[in-house]
């Protein structure tokens, strides 16, 4: 059975956990039966240590439902921060520290980036030579495997990234290959792939690659994903208004499953029956009154997938 959940949007919650409660009851009235939780949208973080008391409060909130749970750590973290990489890997500590309070299994993480999405206003795009290139992945995969000692009752989920215009390639998870390279150098059972299904067609666009290819290649590490839709179009990393980009097709519109044109069917085919992890509907807070209906054409997509097995 193929669990397919819903995540918590941390701008639309912003710290308020009356949100979130509100939130989570219309998740579980329309039938999600997972949650995937921003711990940065929760507040229980702060500067770089878990917010004990704030992990309670969120606790008790939660014991009034039944969901699974994942948590997505702060899309900052950045394992090959090289200003002050020690906060960063204290933030994803306390990641993981939240995820063992409440009993979550999967923390996603945001692959390392060579050159982090804050600095890209002012940082021109360049090309890393290929030592310095190795000497970061060398870095991270270190730390990861450190954390994943620390943590061997959770699994770190690498995420695949989404391109950008004039800065591209900003990271290595840009491609699925270099991201499998990546978690098979860190060789530990519990670091895996996240597949963002968004970040995946993106990336197929701007690279002219074949995304079904390209997830046959790691379908045996993906442990997690995010599913959401989208048109391909990859924008600059200042374009952020949704209105302006949807009419061309363009941006990370994290869209409901059947709302734009990634081949989300052909992927489910691809990963299913054996992919046995979440399936996490993404989508922007724009798009909540529309979850029942992505979690609709998602269950069909699902049911359809694993009729065909």
């Amino acid at each position: 059975m193929n669990i397919i959940g819903a995540s918590i949007d941390p701008v639309r919650i912003d710290g308020s956990l009356d949100r979130l409660n509100q939130d989570l009851q219309a998740f579980d009235t329309i039938g999600i039966q997972a949650v995937e939780l921003p711990v940065h949208g929760l507040d229980a973080i702060l500067n770089g240590t878990l917010h004990t008391s704030r992990t309670r409060q969120v606790m008790s909130l939660l014991s009034d439902f039944d969901f699974c749970y994942s948590i997505h750590s702060p899309n900052p973290v950045n394992l090959m921060d090289r200003k002050d990489p020690n906060l960063h890997k204290a933030v994803l500590e306390a990641s993981l520290d939240f995820a063992r309070q409440i009993h979550a299994h999967v923390v996603v993480l945001h692959s390392g980036r060579f050159i982090p999405e804050e600095e890209f206003a002012i940082t021109p795009a360049r090309s890393l030579t290929a030592s310095e290139q190795h000497r970061m992945l060398e870095a991270e995969a270190q730390l990861l495997k450190d954390l994943a000692g620390q943590y061997p009752d959770l699994m770190i989920a690498l995420e695949n990234a989404r391109p950008y215009l004039s800065q591209s390639p900003y990271t290595y998870a840009e491609h699925l290959g270099p991201l499998r390279e990546q978690v098979l150098r860190v060789n530990r059972d519990n670091v895996k792939i996240n597949l963002d299904f968004g970040h995946l067609f993106m990336a197929s666009k701007f690279y002219a690659f074949d995304p079904l290819t390209a997830v046959r290649q790691i379908k045996d590490l993906v442990v997690h994903t995010h599913v959401h839709d989208n048109f391909g179009g990859t924008v600059h990393h200042w374009e952020k208004q949704q209105t302006h980009q949807l009419p061309f097709g363009k941006g990370d519109s994290h869209m409901p499953v059947g709302f734009g044109q990634i081949p989300i069917q052909a992927i489910l085919d691809i990963l299913l029956p054996d992919y046995d992890g979440l399936l996490i509907m993404e989508l922007r807070s724009r798009y909540f009154s529309d979850t029942k209906t992505s979690l609709e054409n998602l269950s069909a997509l699902v049911a359809a997938s694993n009729g065909r097995t």
